[in-house]
């Protein structure tokens, strides 16, 4: 039994694990953030294209 809890306090493959989510995580999150800029830029250049269509007419 003692072997067994040693062998999990060894063991080091769950902290890796962890530390990929946690990365993986950030990455999430900056992509969330950025595509959230581009989202409002991209909705003001496609407005200025539909007024200049109206207003062609």
């Amino acid at each position: 039994m003692v072997d067994l809890i040693r062998g999990i306090f060894k063991c080091q493959s769950g902290a890796t694990a962890i530390e990929y989510g946690l990365i993986a995580a950030l990455i999430v999150i900056a992509m969330v953030g950025s595509l959230g800029s581009f989202a409002k830029t991209s909705t003001l250049m496609w407005n200025k294209v539909s007024d200049k269509v109206v207003n062609a007419k």
